[in-house]
């Protein structure tokens, strides 16, 4: 009998996390869902038939004990991410920079490093991370987020060749304009009138079950194949600064 694979979510608690986890379930793995909001994820965890992990992807030594106790691993999704502020390079409070560093690119270092040698032991291993539109352009008033995604593709980058000949892919998902839960929210700092700017006139930014159903896809593929960086907007979408809006 075929032993059941097993997908680390991290970010899990909501938006694309959340999603993803639904997602990979329903695709017949056994997810691990971990997040700061205990809450959340023990309900979904629950819903799906997964574990919960509350778990804080910047402090190392709580992930090291989290891949301590983990088992088998086969699939890693570092989903856990986020922007901070909206504010020029030169008005920017260097914080926050720190914070979304600290959560975007140090989080997935410190997951990939401790959940290696389980990737590597299960003999067909998958790290995925979750970098952005923002990991290949810059914008205006996007400088920390941008700095911090640009550091995160690079790290997939860098870990794709460093693994190569060894039995583990390394996929990138870039997505552009998602409407997902709490992103713009936190972004502006709580300003829900500034949220919905962002997505005003669009009328079908991509939804978190839209990038939750391409990380199922890459993931899925035969052994073989490895899907290096995958860019997914809404049609309306042409470029970060170019969106068509029906006003």
């Amino acid at each position: 009998m075929t032993q059941q694979k097993v997908a680390v979510v991290t970010g899990a608690s909501s938006g694309i996390g959340a999603a993803t986890a639904r997602r990979l379930a329903a695709e017949g793995f056994e997810v691990v869902l971990t997040a700061r909001r205990t809450d959340r994820i023990e309900a979904l965890a629950k819903e799906i038939g997964g574990r919960a992990h509350t778990l804080d992807v910047t402090d190392r030594a709580a992930v090291d004990a989290f891949a301590a106790g983990l088992g088998r691993v086969d699939v890693l999704v570092n989903n856990a991410g986020g922007a901070i502020g909206a504010e020029t390079v030169e008005h920017g409070d260097p914080a926050d920079w720190l914070a979304m560093y600290q959560v975007n690119v140090l989080g997935v270092l410190h997951m990939t490093q401790a959940l290696l040698p389980a990737l590597r032991a299960s003999g067909d291993g998958t790290v995925l991370v979750m970098s952005s539109t923002a990991a290949l352009a810059a914008y205006e008033g996007g400088g920390g987020y941008v700095a911090a995604k640009h550091a995160a593709h690079t790290i997939a980058a860098t870990l794709r060749l460093e693994l190569c000949g060894e039995p583990i892919r390394v996929i990138e998902i870039a997505p552009g304009m998602v409407k997902s839960e709490g992103f713009a929210v936190t972004r502006f700092r709580g300003d829900e009138e500034k949220a919905a700017a962002v997505y005003a006139g669009v009328a079908e930014p991509l939804d978190s079950e839209d990038i939750a159903d391409t990380v199922a896809w890459a993931v899925t593929r035969p052994p073989h194949v490895n899907i290096d960086l995958l860019v997914v907007r809404p049609r309306a979408q042409a470029a970060n600064h170019k969106v068509h809006r029906e006003l």
